[in-house]
């Protein structure tokens, strides 16, 4: 299954540790009135059924958007659920073999960091890739910064897009211009902000100046 580079634009990925006053559903859903092209769900403290349950409630939210649901690191979860996609880093299953799984059926996602992981990312079925840190970021606290020069040299050695992640926000996503991405992916940025919707909506339009 191809990514189309739209879907990429502004890839909102979960963060239930930034829901305030509201629900993680209500925050998507400002997201996504806000100009969010692609939400990823990420829960890491939840077990499979529960992460079932709530992938089957934001899918519901994206489908009155028309925009994809894409499942961190679960690849049977996303199929149980009907989303749109998986997306897997390296620690996790290999690209391979999470494609055999997932067939036609999800588009997947990759996390690469050097320009030999991102092809072999590719070979092996992967749809697109999300780079990154490319800036400082506190939402993982093991990621390692990833350089400009690192993340151009990745989208120029594969033919599928590339999603640029890690402590982007309104201040520092022009920096990205000419790396050839075709999106950013941010969470705290969005998820943290007073107004999700409102973050959106600039980010979004920042995006579109930064993509290629």
């Amino acid at each position: 299954m191809k990514c189309d580079r739209k879907i990429l634009r502004l890839y909102a990925v979960t963060d239930r540790a930034w829901v305030g006053v509201g629900t993680l559903e209500q925050q998507v859903e400002a997201a996504l009135k806000g100009g969010a092209t692609c939400v990823q769900l990420r829960e890491k403290g939840m077990n499979e059924e529960e992460l079932l349950q709530e992938a089957l409630r934001m899918k519901e939210i994206c489908r009155r958007y028309g925009v994809p649901l894409i499942i961190n690191d679960h690849v049977e979860v996303a199929l149980r659920a009907g989303a749109d996609g998986v997306h897997v880093g390296q620690q996790d299953m290999p690209v391979a073999r999470v494609r055999e799984l997932a067939g036609n059926r999800l588009m997947v996602g990759v996390s690469a960091r050097t320009v030999e992981q991102a092809l072999e990312a590719e070979r092996g079925g992967a749809d697109y890739l999300g780079a990154g840190a490319v800036f400082g970021t506190s939402t993982k606290q093991d990621a390692r910064f990833l350089p400009y020069e690192t993340l151009q040299a990745i989208c120029r050695a594969v033919s599928i897009p590339v999603c640029a992640i890690g402590g982007i926000n309104r201040e520092n996503m022009l920096k990205l211009t000419g790396s050839g991405i075709a999106g950013a992916a941010v969470v705290s940025a969005i998820f943290g902000a007073p107004s999700v919707e409102d973050a959106c909506r600039e980010l979004r339009a920042l995006s579109e100046e930064v993509s290629e």
